[in-house]
């Protein structure tokens, strides 16, 4: 994680990456290759303001305009996005469709977490894309499931474990990992609460990481389509590192009035 003046935890612990380099086939952290296409699935270059270093964090196709991804990928104290998406893509750095960011909208509520509150609050943004693009939005879930309901999440976060951007490596390929909705007791006291979902991992040593956040995560909904339930946040508890412990997530359906909103209100011109 990146620490800032005043040894103010800053919140970065799966925030925008650094060190592009190419990784294992094994990631999130141990997940695994994509096993079929997600065309919402995005993908957001960015600059890390404290290092220089060029990084990433997820996002989800929700609208053929709009994209949602978590408030801290876009908070301007950490890093700066080079004003594109990548929607639709298995890879980080090619194919699907690129448009421009036109908009970007932060939850008014949104709070990066601090030394008194170790998660951030209303990790929610809203990108507006320069115009629509040709691949299918997500559907946005009604509600998020049970504890123990199966979820996937997916990113191009590091496949090793660790908060230090120097010893980070980033897959070229999206990655998936199957795992389950927990429940609060299951992450550290507080954590989890209506808006923040915890998210616990059957296999050990396997979570979301840094250049995961904003990303989806899922669940078979009607039809056993893909839904979107989850915003990758940061970590579910205190711990040293990404996998060695549950993963926090900003609740969509807590969210889904606030998003419907947004657009609707944001629906002329660029």
């Amino acid at each position: 994680m990146i620490k800032s003046a005043g040894r103010r935890v800053v919140a970065v612990t799966l925030a925008c990456a650094a060190l592009f380099s190419t990784g294992t086939a094994e990631a999130i952290v141990k997940g695994g290759d994509s096993t079929q296409r997600y065309p919402f699935m995005t993908s957001i270059p960015e600059r890390v303001n404290q290092t220089g270093d060029r990084g990433v964090c997820g996002g989800s196709l929700i609208d053929p305009q709009w994209v949602v991804t978590a408030g801290h990928c876009v908070d301007s104290a950490l890093v700066t996005p080079d004003g594109t998406v990548r929607i639709g893509s298995e890879h980080r750095n090619s194919g699907g469709t690129v448009r421009r960011i036109a908009q970007v909208v932060t939850h008014p509520g949104y709070a990066l977490q601090s030394e008194s509150v170790p998660f951030n609050r209303n990790d929610v943004a809203l990108l507006k894309l320069d115009r629509p693009v040709a691949e299918k939005p997500i559907r946005l879930a009604s509600r998020p499931g049970e504890p123990g309901t199966p979820t996937r999440l997916l990113g191009f976060g590091t496949t090793v474990d660790t908060y230090d951007f120097t010893k980070a490596r980033f897959p070229e390929r999206l990655q998936e990992l199957d795992v389950r909705r927990g429940a609060e007791s299951e992450c550290g006291p507080g954590y989890a609460g209506r808006t923040r979902l915890c998210t616990v991992s059957p296999r050990r040593e396997a979570m979301a990481c840094i250049g995961d956040s904003g990303g989806p995560q899922i669940r078979r909904g009607p039809g056993w389509q893909w839904e979107l339930i989850g915003v990758t946040s940061g970590p579910g508890a205190a711990r040293a590192a990404c996998a060695g412990g549950p993963g926090l997530y900003s609740s969509v359906p807590a969210y889904a009035d606030w998003i419907r909103a947004t657009i609707r209100s944001n629906r002329g011109g660029n």
